[in-house]
């Protein structure tokens, strides 16, 4: 394309496609998988009472994409399972997560920046995924469109497409969260990626492999870190329309403390400021004379861990 090399990315969009997964990559879309199992109602208990059963649902996180468009294909269920180094670094961050001690790793990586980082190395895993699973499919069906959309989208999107088996594997029926009845924001996107690359390998599109690659991966890796922010945002605005604005302010601090500066809307810095010499929980925050961000020292233990109740990795 033109643009590209008007704006010298050809060279960027080579490395990107010729970049390794493993193990970097293939760590961060390990970690969030795992993580976003943890988040689910219950899995916590699963994990104590049967760490054979949350194992097992770890996997189908890690490899549901891959076990599914092995199926499609008529290809062993198993075989994603193949790989050894993969199933045990899969295996090591799920421990990692769930029974890590003083639940270091699963709170390091639930801060704000790291988790965004992380989230943004996971879906540069899936632009692969939905690209493995279209050119697996068009090798064996050159003219089949609909089949390598299909393959496609189950390797890119097989974890979500599982949900209600790998429910089933933790005790939980809920066939109302079907994803296809109402698909997630990661099942939309990759069913939109794998038709897209499905009509390339088609050459439906007069664009370079390595182009497309990355303008799919810039599309969802600034979406989904902007859907992040967004939600971080409303929740932000909606805690300063609580009536105790105080704690409110108390609380969005230690929420920016701990988990990464933000951008703050310029609708809410008069509220800050009009609040700042307000009454204050005295025994849990120190606030001087001057209005920054960096001087309040936090005395007591405050609760943390709120953030990953947005559900903000999938």
């Amino acid at each position: 394309m033109d643009v590209f090399g008007s704006l010298n990315l050809n060279e960027l969009a080579l490395g990107l496609s010729n970049l390794s997964m493993f193990p970097c990559f293939d760590t961060a879309h390990y970690i969030i998988s795992v993580m976003s199992l943890r988040e689910q109602p219950g899995a916590l208990e699963v994990s104590q009472r049967s760490p054979f059963a949350c194992w097992f649902s770890s996997m189908l996180y890690c490899f549901g994409g891959a076990v599914l468009s092995a199926l499609m294909m008529a290809d062993a269920p198993v075989a994603p399972l193949s790989n050894t180094t993969n199933l045990l670094l899969a295996s090591l961050m799920w421990y990692l997560v769930f029974y890590c001690p003083l639940d270091a790793v699963y709170s390091l990586a639930s801060v704000l920046p790291v988790r965004l980082v992380l989230t943004a190395m996971k879906e540069v895993t899936r632009t692969w995924k939905v690209l493995g699973g279209v050119t697996q499919a068009g090798r064996k069906y050159k003219d089949g469109l609909f089949v390598m959309i299909a393959v496609g989208w189950a390797k890119g999107a097989g974890g979500g497409l599982l949900s209600n088996f790998e429910q089933l594997v933790r005790g939980v029926w809920k066939p109302e969260t079907n994803e296809l009845l109402k698909m997630s924001y990661p099942t939309k996107v990759t069913l939109l990626g794998s038709v897209v690359f499905s009509l390339h390998q088609c050459r439906f599109l007069p664009i370079h492999t390595h182009q497309l690659i990355f303008i799919y991966t810039l599309f969802i890796v600034t979406n989904k870190v902007c859907l992040q922010m967004a939600s971080l945002m409303t929740v932000l605005s909606k805690n300063y329309l609580h009536s105790d604005l105080d704690i409110q302010r108390h609380n969005n601090t230690c929420f920016l403390l701990f988990h990464g500066f933000y951008p703050v809307s310029f609708h809410l810095l008069p509220v800050f400021f009009c609040h700042h010499y307000a009454r204050a929980a005295a025994s849990d925050v120190t606030v001087t004379s001057t209005p920054n961000w960096s001087i309040y020292t936090i005395k007591k233990t405050l609760i943390i861990h709120e953030y990953p109740k947005l559900h903000l990795a999938n």
